[in-house]
């Protein structure tokens, strides 16, 4: 196993050298640099890159940009939003670190810087993960050791990536949680997906009332009887407790409740139909 790839999990300190071993940071043009193929970011908010780019006018980049060289030019592992925003800014160099790195280790080292500074919304950390599995032939146990991360937890995020593309853009945009997305992966079909969802955005469930929710659409509904399959069923139910007890019987019934009355005349006649009915 690589330093890096020992590194990794360590948090944002991986990405730099040790004191010991310190290399010089480099002003490069901006021109130079080429963006990082496997940067797990997926889409940068332009509103944020602006804010990003006045503070760099104002106080520049405080931490370098860590870059690879491929030939003449330098290729970004870590800091494209400060790059983007130093071009933005107006800025015609940019401080940088060289570090050689092969295309797993722009993948691991990015996707750690990001995770460190939570700038990956849940799908596209799942993508990075799915990235490092199905590129570089990682299992989900040696991803998760690597990563520092519980492999239940990256498992999880990896599950996100079964739901439509519709639903997944609403958690990239914090329209629903990921405790709502837990409840929508527990449905089949697209119908109940759908429904789900719908209901979450407009009224704004709760996780818990999304998962209560999830519980009423996937419970299997019971056949209901016609009601004059129900009534002929009751009146021949009738018929066999008149002949039975002797004397008029009458059942009345509403929804899943109901009643018997049984008529008698005399306090002969009751205790007559007591004895029958112990009698079984």
């Amino acid at each position: 196993m690589t330093k890096s790839h020992q590194a990794l999990g360590r948090g944002l300190t991986a990405l730099f050298p040790e004191p010991s071993e310190k290399r010089a940071v480099l002003q490069v043009d901006v021109n130079l640099i080429k963006p990082n193929p496997h940067q797990p970011r997926r889409g940068v908010s332009q509103e944020g890159l602006a804010e990003l780019a006045q503070s760099i006018k104002e106080k520049g980049i405080i931490q370098p940009l860590l870059v690879s060289e491929v030939d003449d030019t330098y290729q970004l592992i870590s800091g494209e939003r400060r790059w983007r925003a130093a071009i933005m800014a107006g800025l015609g160099q940019v401080p940088v670190i060289v570090r050689q790195a092969d295309g797993l280790d722009q993948l691991e080292l990015a996707l750690v810087e990001n995770l460190q500074r939570e700038d990956l919304n849940p799908i596209e950390e799942a993508y990075a993960y799915q990235r490092l599995i199905s590129e570089f032939g990682h299992t989900q146990e040696e991803l998760a050791k690597r990563l520092g991360k519980d492999r239940s937890t990256l498992a999880n995020r990896l599950r996100l990536l079964k739901l439509p593309e519709s639903i997944q853009q609403d958690l990239a945009q914090g329209q629903v949680t990921e405790g709502h997305a837990r409840a929508l992966l527990s449905l089949d079909g697209t119908e109940f997906l759908n429904r789900l969802r719908e209901e979450i955005i407009s009224q704004g469930l709760s996780v818990r009332e999304a998962e209560k929710r999830a519980r009423q659409l996937t419970r299997p509904k019971r056949p209901k009887r016609k009601r004059d399959e129900l009534d002929g069923h009751l009146t021949f139910i009738e018929e066999e407790l008149r002949r039975c007890l002797g004397t008029k019987v009458r059942i009345s019934w509403q929804g899943k409740k109901g009643k018997v009355e049984i008529e008698y005349y005399s306090q002969e006649e009751l205790d007559r139909i007591i004895e029958v009915l112990r009698a079984g």
